[in-house]
């Protein structure tokens, strides 16, 4: 079973950047999709951004321009680059990582294995 931990969450005004980090615990995670995916306060969990083994991504639509997934096999970690901040984006963020094959545009949440404890984002006007 595999662990994921995120951490770069934080309180940051309107316009501001953060960096979030998520680290695995398994030595196979080089196989992994991984995503990352937010739950803002009485809103349904969305996806966010994923990116493959090999480094294809795939965005949804407000983080386009905004935001960019990396990963760094030997590490362990994928990342999450989030620039010009928001209050919408106020949220939850999600670490996720599946180990089967997939789409990289396959963004349904059933399809991920395994899932972090989240990392908050809050961001003032």
């Amino acid at each position: 079973q595999d662990q994921l931990v995120e951490s770069g969450g934080g309180f940051v005004q309107a316009g501001a950047s953060l960096r979030l980090s998520c680290v695995a615990s398994e030595r196979t995670f080089n196989k992994y999709h991984m995503a990352w995916f937010r739950q803002a306060p009485g809103k349904e969990r969305e996806f966010v951004a994923s990116i493959s083994y090999g480094g294809v991504t795939y965005l949804a639509n407000f983080a386009k321009g905004r935001f960019t997934i990396s990963r760094d096999n030997a590490r362990k970690t994928v990342y999450l680059q989030m620039n010009s901040l928001n209050v919408e984006d106020a949220a939850v963020y999600y670490c996720a990582g599946r180990n089967r094959v997939a789409l990289i545009t396959d963004y349904r949440e059933s399809t991920y294995d395994y899932w972090g404890q989240g990392t908050q984002v809050t961001v003032s006007s």
